[in-house]
């Protein structure tokens, strides 16, 4: 059974323009111990999703279940539980860091409103969720300033581990980090998530860092999935012109694979008040008038879906 099930999800913005379709009717689950990654350009509504499921945002539309529960609109007691089965890692450690808690009070905080642990307890528990993430002793006393960016989201890291989670959304979580020490955190949550069974949702628009960590991807154009399937079958074969477009972009160490660049020409929809029908028509080199009708997620392939009415035509399937 899927640990996360999320159905016809919807969340809109009222605009002095009309009303913003951040997130569109998304539908997709992930069973417990795996990791979806969610791709596509900035704006496209990858972090509004994860934070409508995690209740940071409210749901305009739509049912997110947990562990088979409606958790779409919980009681405040429900809501208090599944804030401890629910956490998110955010892009940017430093402005989601009180800057006057020493690192050791920054990960105190969420044992002592728990109310788990006895006063004698927390330290010694804050100081285990130190050693998980990888926060050296001399460090614990001292404030986010004073921290490289590496070290800060190690400190997001323990802070969405105190009260053991089934379930994170990581938002963006190595974006403002350099090479090696995104390396390092990816690592990272990868052995936490075998050892504790965690479940992820992967915000990126990095398609190199979600080839490493996920299981399954999502890809998102203007609040809508356009293709969503295990990883390898992604990579080995993009169907919808848009998947296309974004792993031609990837840069390759190859010098003997030809990487023909897809450029995408035209402008991006606006999400305010969106028409019917796909949203990439615009920019698609393969539109028709039959994409100017509302186009459902179909199956192409076994567990590989794409909204697309002209996926099989451009890609010469049966």
């Amino acid at each position: 059974m899927a640990l996360l099930e999320v159905e016809h999800l919807k969340k809109y913005f009222p605009s002095p323009r009309g009303v913003v379709h951040a997130v569109d009717d998304v539908t997709f689950s992930i069973e417990k111990g795996k990791t979806l990654g969610l791709v596509g350009e900035s704006g496209c509504g990858k972090s509004t999703l994860g934070r409508t499921i995690i209740h940071l945002l409210e749901s305009t539309d739509g049912v997110i279940r947990f562990e088979g529960e409606d958790v779409t609109h919980p009681s405040k007691q429900r809501m208090r539980k599944l804030r401890e089965d629910m956490q998110i890692i955010f892009q940017d450690p430093y402005s989601s860091l009180n800057p006057r808690l020493t690192i050791q009070d920054t990960i105190m905080e969420p044992l002592k409103l728990s109310g788990r642990f006895k006063a004698d307890a927390l330290a010694k528990e804050a100081d285990r969720l130190m050693d998980l993430a990888g926060i050296e002793k001399r460090f614990r006393m001292s404030y986010p300033h004073e921290l490289d960016g590496g070290r800060r989201q190690r400190v997001g890291i323990a802070r969405a581990l105190a009260l053991m989670p089934k379930f994170i959304v990581c938002d963006e979580p190595v974006s403002a980090l350099d090479v090696s020490i995104q390396a390092q955190i990816l690592n990272l949550l990868m052995d936490l998530q075998e050892e504790y069974s965690l479940t992820y949702i992967f915000v990126t628009h990095d398609l190199s860092v979600v080839r490493h960590i996920s299981t399954d991807i999502c890809v998102m154009y203007l609040g809508q999935m356009v293709e969503t399937c295990p990883t390898k079958e992604l990579f080995d074969h993009p169907f919808h012109p848009y998947t296309k477009a974004l792993l031609s972009a990837i840069l390759t160490v190859n010098i003997h694979k030809k990487n023909e660049r897809i450029l995408l020409k035209g402008e991006i929809n606006s999400p305010i008040n969106p028409k019917p029908g796909c949203r990439f028509a615009q920019r698609c080199p393969y539109a028709t008038e039959e994409c100017h009708q509302p186009v459902p997620l179909q199956e192409i392939r076994p567990g590989h879906f794409v909204a697309c009415c002209h996926a099989k035509e451009i890609n010469q399937l049966d």
